[in-house]
């Protein structure tokens, strides 16, 4: 479960700016989440409900995961299509001269403070 490393590197970053900004308390992380990101919601939200108590800055900070569509392109034919529902081979012509063009990301998109 790679979950638990991603929590701490969040927790990690989220440290570090918020002690650049001279903030004390986070009330709220928000993510985002590429839906083939190998990172699992659930799991993660599990990890960070348990890493955040060992944090005072954090603690009952509520985590908010948003969900990158995953999107693949076709170089081929120039179809834009659902990376889960099809995978790697384009469902319009059939070529595997694709690539991810969305949905592997993992951002933190928004920290709030309290004052």
């Amino acid at each position: 479960m790679h979950e638990l490393g991603v929590v701490f590197y969040c927790i990690e970053q989220v440290n570090k700016i918020a002690a650049e900004n001279k903030v004390s308390k986070v009330s709220r992380v928000t993510v985002d989440l590429g839906e083939v990101s190998t990172v699992i919601p659930a799991l993660f939200e599990d990890c960070w409900n348990w890493a955040i108590k060992k944090e005072d800055i954090l603690r009952d900070c509520k985590l908010d995961i948003q969900i990158i569509h995953a999107l693949t392109y076709c170089e081929s034919c120039g179809n834009t299509y659902d990376t889960v529902a099809h995978g790697k081979i384009c469902p319009l012509c059939g070529s595997e001269r694709t690539y991810l063009q969305t949905g592997n990301e993992f951002i933190i998109r928004e920290i709030e403070a309290i004052e």
